[in-house]
């Protein structure tokens, strides 16, 4: 259970290992990647609230994925989301890894050796990230920062893994999700690159089905 606790606590923007399991949303620009860099000047509130309702009105998505941990592991696969709370993770081969959130809970499972781990959505940093709409004007923001392509967004809370913080990074422009970045209790990053990125799909709800047979009779 502490391993896969382990996993799920960078869920939002991290990256998995074989060992280790995060989630994250980034485009490709190269600077988005950098944690390191510098941002000109604070977002106007309004401005960075119209960000965030675009990014929360989009209610589905789906593409592919490419996934940075903290010690530059790497990995991939294709994601689907729908919003309020729902999503899905699959990660390519090797990674036997699964993640699927249906709006209630959320498991992380592991295919190979047919384990699955429970947790309420609620209570893990992805509820940051799947909510019905994003409010830049409650206790969650930590920070909103702005370049001329770039706007930031850092949303913080406690969950049952600790404070944990998540950063968005959009398009200043087309208003698109570049990449969320997730930091940890122990102040590790990890973030994922998105690619052929369709919105507004139709997804059926047996996507986000979570096996709770399998979740009840895990040994």
């Amino acid at each position: 259970m502490n391993k896969q606790k382990s996993i799920l606590s960078n869920i939002g923007a991290g990256a998995i290992g074989r060992r280790q399991f995060s989630l994250g949303l980034v485009g490709l620009a190269a600077a988005a990647l950098d944690p390191g860099m510098s941002f000109a000047q604070a977002a106007s509130p309004a401005a960075a609230q119209k960000i965030a309702d675009h990014f929360s009105s989009v209610k589905t998505m789906m593409g592919e994925f490419v996934q940075f941990g903290p010690r530059g592991e790497q990995t991939g696969g294709k994601f689907y989301i729908s919003r309020p709370g729902k999503l899905r993770f699959n990660f390519e081969d090797p990674s036997p890894i699964r993640v699927i959130a249906d709006g209630k809970n959320v498991v992380v499972g592991n295919l190979k050796l047919k384990t699955w781990d429970l947790y309420p959505l609620s209570k893990t940093p992805l509820s940051l990230l799947l909510a019905d709409r994003i409010d830049l004007g409650n206790q969650m923001v930590r920070d909103v920062k702005q370049e001329s392509d770039l706007t930031t967004i850092v949303l913080g809370n406690k969950t049952v893994f600790g404070d944990s913080t998540i950063t968005m990074m959009f398009d200043s422009k087309t208003y698109d999700l570049r990449q969320w970045t997730i930091t940890d209790v122990q102040n590790k990053d990890t973030s994922v690159m998105i690619y052929n990125v369709q919105n507004g799909v139709n997804l059926d709800d047996k996507v986000f089905n979570i096996p709770y047979d399998d979740v009840r009779n895990r040994g």
